[in-house]
């Protein structure tokens, strides 16, 4: 049989080999406190603050003077891609209800509670930049929190929430987050999601990083995609009206302040579409494709910014824009499978993170900002695993869940990655995968209040508009757990649906001639006034990744290199 990796890698997987069997039972500690902020200080991203290669304050709009990454900053100090001057703002080609941007798990947990809620299907209209459904959310492989365990409750619960995110959280939608989540497994299964089951049918829980109790539900390792695919189905049976591969390009106002519904651009036939609507929900997700700190992504294509770019322009507040999360193990080879997704499931059910010399170095289930913090640490001093074209990464120690498990367990709860896997002659089962923190989620966002409006730096609402899902910050603070991503998909997209279906029902339908894009001149010109010379354009809709040209449209290209740098680190 041939090697899967080159003679120096395989080297290094004889030594991982050859401590599996002293690992096996081995107890580790859980980091103390003041030892982990150490790390996170010295080797994590988001604490090069004073680098401008990595964050910069903003110096134009709500959030002026609060510090976000180089990358944000560049999509958010950039000329809006519309000229209002090319649009007939008198043409509307759709009035509704109700407009969702966006079409995640919290796109459509929005649209099928707004439904329930009163709103006819009819009476709803979708804008997507892709297809139904294309999003993060079918992409997450891990699983969904909800705190229904004998030995669990909604306190516990909340406390791992708030002390993951160091204690920055926004604590009352931190409580909604948590006090929903046994409702929002039962809401799953009632639409037919298949979780996985002890022999005697109760849920099987698996323990998170950064978590005191078993509390993730999962499907395998196709959480996502399955949860995804119930609340697609669910729609789709309810005739969901979707505007595919139309992304909204701007919200519009009614001149007052107010969001009246939305400017889409239609990427076949290169028309604008004006829709006005009563209420507006944006649930566009993160920011992946930005490459915060030249970091490969888990991302799925679209995942641009672009939500926060459009609410931002009406005055929205953004929270937390300062923590970004790198997962802990996103594949770091083969080249072709860079970035990608090795879902911390596969740390649930036993497999370690090791170095070079076959040192397993942290507890696998700390909280991912200390484990990839923890990871860098390690490649940047000397410990790595580095691959023919230069690729830093660390081994994942996959042989050691059928160690632990018995034969047969990773292939049976971890199909997706094995087939990742084998499908580049490496068997998980047989040679650990070789990893790297990867881009994953975007810990901030848009300001949202329990109602999840959105709302000024004042605290106040922008009329009709809410918000849902990645693209809103404050509930996980500045750092996520496993398994809540999904939880906040569902709880906070049912809460917008309801509560943008509650609003329109009482909401006046804009009338044609206030529609209004002069928000954006007015942009424009703060920008003009602020000094910022730019040719780029926003939102970005889809990035371009050819040759010199990649990442042009978020300041990347010549001036920084993709490849993240250690030295940047150290």
């Amino acid at each position: 049989m041939t090697d899967p990796y080159p003679e120096h890698m395989m080297e290094s997987v004889r030594r991982v080999n050859a401590t599996r069997d002293e690992r096996k039972d081995m107890e580790f500690d859980r980091i103390p406190e003041e030892e982990s902020d150490e790390l996170l200080r010295q080797w994590h991203p988001d604490y090069r603050k004073s680098d401008p290669a990595f964050f910069r304050e903003l110096a134009i709009g709500p959030a002026k003077g609060k510090v976000v990454p180089t990358e944000v900053a560049n999509v958010l100090e950039a000329y809006p891609r519309v000229d209002p001057a090319d649009v007939d703002l008198s043409e509307v080609e759709y009035s509704t209800e109700l407009l969702v941007i966006g079409t995640g798990g919290a796109g459509l947990s929005a649209i099928l509670w707004a439904n329930n809620e009163g709103i006819a299907m009819e009476d709803i209209l979708v804008s997507t930049a892709l297809r139904l459904g294309d999003s993060n959310s079918k992409m997450s492989q891990g699983g969904i929190q909800a705190c229904d365990g004998e030995d669990d409750s909604p306190m516990i619960h909340w406390l791992d929430v708030l002390s993951g995110g160091h204690w920055t959280n926004d604590r009352p939608l931190a409580r909604d987050l948590v006090e929903k989540g046994p409702l929002a497994i039962k809401w799953l299964e009632s639409l037919g999601a298949t979780f996985d089951k002890e022999q005697d049918g109760d849920m099987q829980l698996l323990m998170a990083g950064g978590a005191s109790r078993k509390r993730i539900h999962s499907c395998k390792d196709y959480t996502g995609l399955e949860l995804t695919r119930v609340l697609m189905d669910e729609a789709l049976s309810r005739d969901v009206n979707t505007l595919e591969f139309c992304p909204t390009v701007s919200l519009l106002t009614d001149g007052s302040g107010a969001v009246a519904g939305g400017l889409l651009w239609n990427m076949e036939t290169e028309e604008y579409h004006v829709v006005r609507s009563k209420a507006t929900v944006i649930a566009t997700g993160g920011f992946g494709r930005l490459h915060v700190a030249g970091f490969p992504t888990t991302n799925h294509y679209a995942a641009t910014c672009d939500g926060l770019v459009s609410a931002y322009r009406v005055g929205a507040d953004i929270i937390h824009m300062q923590s970004t999360q790198y997962h802990p193990t996103g594949a770091a080879y083969p080249e072709q499978i860079v970035g990608l997704l090795v879902t911390e499931k596969c740390r649930s059910m036993g497999a370690q993170l090791v170095n070079d010399d076959g040192e397993a170095f942290i507890y696998p289930l700390e909280p991912r900002d200390v484990e990839s913090a923890a990871e860098l640490k390690e490649i940047g001093e000397g410990r790595g695993i580095t691959t023919p074209t230069g690729q830093d990464g660390i081994w994942l120690d996959t042989p050691m869940i059928d160690e632990k498990r018995g034969e047969g367990a990773l292939e049976d709860g971890l199909a997706a990655i094995y087939r990742l896997f084998t499908r580049f002659g490496i068997d998980p089962t047989e040679y650990p995968v070789l990893v790297h923190p990867t881009l994953h989620y975007q810990n901030g966002g848009i300001a949202i209040n329990r109602e999840t409006q959105v709302v000024k730096p004042d605290g106040s609402p922008i009329e009709n508009l809410f918000a849902s899902g990645e693209t809103t910050g404050g509930v996980h603070g500045d750092n996520r757990l496993m398994g809540n991503s999904w939880l906040e998909i569902v709880v906070f997209g049912r809460k917008s649906g309801i509560s943008a279906a509650k609003h329109a029902k009482k909401a006046k339908m804009p009338k044609k001639s206030d529609l209004s894009l002069a928000h954006l001149d007015r942009y424009s010109k703060e920008l003009e006034k602020a000094g910022i010379e730019t040719e780029r354009r926003t939102p970005i809709i889809l990035p371009n990744y050819l040759g010199q040209n990649t990442m042009k449209a978020t300041g990347y290209g010549k001036e920084k290199p993709f490849k993240r740098r250690l030295d940047l680190f150290a």
